[in-house]
């Protein structure tokens, strides 16, 4: 621990350092199943997800990095990669001369429909399944109340 940092009080820390191992270690297991079953990775996955959930399933490029919290530059490139996959297309916005569009392909509409219900089962089992449903509620309530704070910055 930096000496000149800012202490949380042991409950808060022991809180904060247990979020934060749980989360690199859900996150690793989940991203080990999906390319195990779908070849996809989680970057694959969450785009997927944002442009299947899109009308027409299509997404504005800023709007999506704006969803999904990333810069302009990885979200270009894993765009591209997805692009050379045929996963996702390129489309210019006819109402903007700067503006472009994300657009699902079938097969990245068929990527993510293959992928999503191992996905889902894999989340269910190591995590859902370990907490109550009082506790999915209060996760629900703490995770939006920080998003807003986050996406209002």
């Amino acid at each position: 621990m930096v000496a000149e940092a800012p202490s949380f009080d042991e409950e808060k820390n022991e809180a904060w350092h247990a979020f934060m191992q749980m989360h690199e270690l859900l996150g690793a297991r989940l991203e080990q199943e999906l390319q195990a079953s779908s070849r996809l990775s989680n970057a694959d996955f969450t785009i997927l997800v944002v442009l299947s959930e899109s009308p027409e399933r299509r997404c504005r490029v800023f709007e999506m990095g704006r969803i999904i919290g990333w810069e302009k530059s990885r979200l270009h490139h894993q765009l591209t990669r997805m692009c050379t996959r045929g996963l996702v297309r390129r489309e210019a916005d006819p109402d903007s001369p700067r503006g472009i569009f994300a657009v699902l392909t079938d097969k990245g509409y068929e990527a993510i429909v293959n992928a999503a219900p191992s996905h889902n089962d894999e989340v269910q089992r190591l995590f859902f399944d370990k907490i109550t449903e009082q506790q999915v509620r209060q996760l629900r309530t703490i995770s939006q109340r920080v998003l807003e704070d986050l996406l209002g910055d």
